[in-house]
């Protein structure tokens, strides 16, 4: 399954989720970032574009899409229609052409079932289009999560197309069956109806549903002279006048009969199946809350007042409830984006196993071979935690909230990290609004493997003040 609208939709729905426990100011500030940029380079702002901005933002240790695990659960069962589709329709043509050399075989039973296979595709694609899942509950029985409200729509035409599938190689199964059978036995065909039906109304009937192929395969439409030679009767299988070289010559009918009424059907209808699969996927990210949302944030300017109240009066909220704690213990310390050069207060250098460095001008496969080895550290010690030192003069970036959301991939469960923002002088203490911001971000990005620290570090060496947030 390769559609790239439902890759697309399955990812955007995916990030749209995650973004429900981010903060509306962030969202805005990214988004709106990624316009700008986007308006620079002369491209328009796509969806596509929009989440290759975000896995590039993540980094190369995000892991696989979102969409990938959904997509292999609908491979399965694709590929389990198409491999019952296979043993189903071997073994119903083997029963369709039980020839024990006593009876023939009905070619009115053939016809009728035909027919009926051509009912089942027509009400599968129906079904399909009417939104109704029958087999929903037992779907359900089969996930390990549920799905999105919005992929919920989507099943019926997925259910469908893998419906159709197996129904195109229950015919090729059927048809390569006659085919084999045609070699390898003598198949005695007739037709008969307790119906009091003449020989010319049938041969009308047999004519009709030849008219797609009569001209091209003219052996394949039965005469009216064979239609009259091949009836047989309940008590005259072996009666005089019977013609048996003339009872094998029905089977260029039932090979078309079966191709054209059976097989091109479902073939067309699954061809149709995957066309609504993708016309359905491009009306449901068109019209995702998301999507709505994200156009917003993008034609929007971000204003950042810091203000979180309704009153224009009341002055802008900058305070939080965070507090600084003491400086933690660690034995491994990362320098974010040039953080603590030339070199670190002896605080944070001193007895450390570990001095490592991350972001700003590093590249991500830097990045990432940092991440490696500070996770086989923290494999290696009884206490986990990481001092991340930041300088407090620079604002928090997205590119470091996301540096520890990947961390959250590598790093053990427990991890704590304790954010340490350098002072701008050794001497003075940072400034109120700095420390400010920075316990805003420990609030906001609260990530669950960690607990979350902050430490503001000035004064002498000796003077270290900081803490950390629970």
């Amino acid at each position: 399954m390769t559609d790239s609208s439902l890759r697309l939709l399955l990812d955007f729905d995916a990030c749209a989720q995650r973004d429900k426990g981010q903060a509306p100011a962030f969202l805005h500030r990214r988004d709106r970032k990624f316009a700008l940029t986007c308006e620079q380079q002369n491209v328009k702002p796509t969806p596509k574009r929009w989440l290759a901005h975000i896995n590039h933002l993540s980094g190369p240790g995000a892991g696989t899409p979102p969409s990938a695990t959904t997509l292999r659960f609908w491979q399965r069962i694709n590929s389990g229609f198409m491999v019952a589709g296979t043993l189903f329709g071997l073994l119903t043509m083997l029963g369709l052409l039980f020839y024990d050399g006593g009876q023939r075989i009905n070619v009115t039973v053939i016809v009728a079932f035909v027919a009926f296979q051509l009912l089942l595709a027509v009400l599968t694609t129906v079904q399909s289009l009417a939104g109704w899942q029958p087999w929903r509950a037992l779907l359900r029985r089969f996930r390990n999560h549920p799905e999105s409200p919005v992929f919920t729509k989507l099943q019926p035409v997925l259910m469908a197309r893998a419906a159709q599938l197996g129904g195109v190689c229950f015919s090729l199964a059927g048809l390569a069956t006659l085919l084999v059978m045609v070699v390898l036995q003598d198949l005695a065909f007739g037709w008969s109806t307790t119906l009091e039906t003449n020989a010319s109304r049938y041969h009308s009937l047999i004519a009709a549903i030849a008219t797609p192929w009569a001209w091209i395969w003219p052996a394949a439409a039965p005469d009216l002279a064979l239609v009259e030679a091949t009836r047989f009767f309940r008590a005259s299988a072996g009666a005089a006048g019977m013609e048996p070289a003339r009872w094998g010559q029905w089977w260029p009918f039932i090979a078309m009969l079966w191709t054209t009424w059976a097989l091109l059907p479902r073939l067309i209808l699954a061809l149709l199946a995957g066309v609504l699969i993708r016309r359905k996927a491009r009306q449901l990210l068109a019209s995702h809350p998301a999507m709505q949302a994200l156009l917003y944030r993008m034609e929007t300017p971000a204003l950042d007042t810091g203000n979180q109240y309704n009153d224009a009066s009341d002055l802008p909220d900058t305070d939080t409830q965070l507090k600084l704690q003491p400086l933690p213990d660690a034995a491994i310390v990362l320098c974010w984006a040039g953080a603590g050069d030339p070199e670190l207060p002896d605080a944070l250098a001193s007895g450390k196993s570990l001095i490592a460095k991350a972001g700003g001008r590093l590249s991500l496969e830097n990045d990432r071979q940092t991440l490696k080895k500070i996770a086989e550290q923290l494999a290696e010690q009884a206490g986990r935690t990481v001092i991340v030192v930041t300088r407090s003069w620079e604002p928090p970036t997205g590119e470091l909230e996301d540096f520890l959301a990947n961390a959250r991939e590598h790093w053990p469960k427990g991890t704590r990290v304790a954010l340490v923002p350098l002072a701008t002088r050794i001497d003075r203490e940072p400034d109120d609004h700095q420390v400010q911001q920075w316990l805003r971000f420990a609030k906001r990005i609260g990530l669950e493997f960690v607990t979350v620290s902050l430490v503001p570090i000035y004064g002498t060496l000796a003077d270290v003040n900081g803490g950390y947030m629970e």
